[in-house]
C-alpha cells in the first residue's frame, strides 16, 4: 500500500488553487517553508487541511505527522474507508504524486533483483492534487494523520489491490464537511485519470 509520495508544488500555487475553490485557508501556526520533497515517507512531518476553529477562516494549513502507532506497535499510515463514516477529524493531504512498488519482472539469465520497481502516479492534467485523510490525537506522538484507502480503479489495479483515495477538487470542500457522507466521495478514480510511469530508486 502507498508507503511514498511527493510534494513538489510551492505554496503560492496551492493557496491560489484553493482560493480558485473558494476553500478559505488559514495559517494558525504561521506560513509554513514547504520545500520541494520527492519522497515523504513514514513518520515524516507534512501538510494537511483541515477544519479549523475560527469560522471567518474555516479551514487551516498545518504540517502534522504521517501516521500514529498502531495497537500492535506498526504505524497506522493507511487506513480502510470501506463502510466507514468518518463524522469527523478529516483531512486532506497535499501531494503532486503517489508511489507503488511491485516485484520486478524476472529477466532469464540475469541475477534475481532485490529491490522492487517503483511507479509514479500522478494527476492527469493537474499539478497537484489532495487524498483524503484523516488526523487524531495520539498520547504518544501528537497529533498525526494517515491516508484513507479503496478498492484500486482501473488504473492502480495492475499495481496493487487497494489505492489511496485521490479527491477531485469538487470533492475537497465536501470530503472537510463532516456532514457529508463518506460513500458520496470515497471512491477510486476513472480509468485514464492517472499518469503512470517508472522511476529509478
Amino acid at each position: 500500500m502507498c508507503n511514498d509520495y511527493r510534494l513538489t508544488v510551492d505554496l503560492d500555487t496551492i493557496a491560489g488553487d484553493f482560493s480558485d475553490l473558494k476553500i478559505k485557508i488559514d495559517f494558525p501556526e504561521g506560513v509554513p517553508n514547504l520545500e520541494a520533497r520527492e519522497d515523504i515517507r513514514i513518520t515524516d512531518t507534512a501538510p494537511i487541511v483541515r477544519a479549523a476553529v475560527d469560522p471567518a477562516w474555516p479551514h487551516a494549513l498545518v504540517q502534522r505527522r504521517w501516521s500514529w502507532p498502531g495497537s500492535r506497535g506498526k504505524p497506522v499510515y493507511n487506513f480502510r474507508s470501506d463502510d466507514r463514516a468518518f463524522g469527523g477529524n478529516r483531512c486532506l493531504i497535499l501531494a503532486d504524486g503517489f508511489y507503488e512498488f511491485t516485484d520486478p519482472e524476472p529477466v532469464e539469465g540475469a541475477p534475481k533483483k532485490r529491490l522492487k520497481d517503483k511507479w509514479l502516479f500522478t494527476l492527469k492534467d493537474h499539478r497537484w492534487f489532495c487524498i483524503a485523510g484523516i488526523w487524531r490525537t495520539d498520547p504518544i506522538v501528537g497529533e498525526a494523520f494517515t491516508l484513507l484507502t479503496t478498492e484500486p480503479g482501473p488504473d492502480i489495479a495492475p499495481y496493487h489491490d487497494r489505492q489511496i483515495v485521490v479527491l477531485p477538487r469538487r470533492d475537497w470542500a465536501r470530503w472537510l464537511e463532516p456532514t457529508t457522507p463518506a460513500r458520496d466521495v470515497l471512491r477510486p478514480l476513472p480509468a485514464g485519470s492517472l499518469d503512470i510511469r517508472q522511476v529509478h530508486r
